[in-house]
């Protein structure tokens, strides 16, 4: 139960009492998102909620010309994701930082591509959220969400009652949020077996 196991090391406490985030993340569904991309040529990436890292080397062998910068709330995982990926951060081509999605410390049209893997059942508010992600995206950028589960089906489901925070949302929920935040398309893919979806959406 990937889902299961990745939301309870998100919302895990630490000693004090402070949440983390240490998720290493589902490789195989971070890869079967990636491939929904389609061709885009980002020289710009910006990972939210950034887990261990795991997903990094997969974005940075997919766009071979980009730069990945990722943000979480946790500095647990902010240490993390810059162990996991030092040769990356050596060769200059990635930088992770701590960050609050709600308020992103990031310049207006900084990045051609923004990523949520298995994280917006965390994030406070859609609508906010996602009009913050369209605010650092360039004109034309694209915003692609992935998520283990489809707000439908279990386990996902369950998550809600079991964690305190969680909220899984349906791909309706996510596209209707992505448009009032100002996006000009969305589209999204589910798994032929799994209640994977990807949703994409362009500014």
């Amino acid at each position: 139960m990937g889902l299961f196991k990745n939301l309870l090391s998100k919302k895990s406490e630490n000693k004090n009492g402070s949440e983390i985030s240490v998720s290493t993340g589902n490789a195989k569904l971070a890869n079967w998102g990636i491939r929904h991309l389609g061709n885009l040529y980002p020289s710009e990436i910006i990972e939210l909620g950034c887990g261990a890292g795991r997903n990094v080397p997969e974005l940075l062998k997919t766009y071979p010309s980009s730069r990945v910068t990722a943000v979480d709330q946790s500095e647990i995982s902010v240490e993390k994701a810059k162990e996991y990926n030092k040769r990356a951060i050596e060769s200059g081509r990635y930088t992770a930082r701590w960050g609050d999605v709600s308020k992103l410390d990031e310049g207006s049209e900084q990045y051609d591509l923004a990523t949520a893997f298995e994280t917006i059942s965390l994030w406070p508010t859609l609508k906010s959220c996602f009009a913050e992600v369209a605010r650092v995206l360039k004109k034309g950028g694209t915003f692609m969400i992935v998520n283990e589960s489809d707000g439908i089906e279990q386990p996902g489901t369950k998550l809600e009652k079991l964690i305190d925070g969680v909220k899984q949302h349906t791909a309706e929920e996510i596209e209707t949020a992505l448009m009032s935040a100002g996006f000009s398309s969305v589209r999204t893919a589910h798994h032929d077996s799994k209640p994977w979806i990807t949703v994409i959406a362009k500014k």
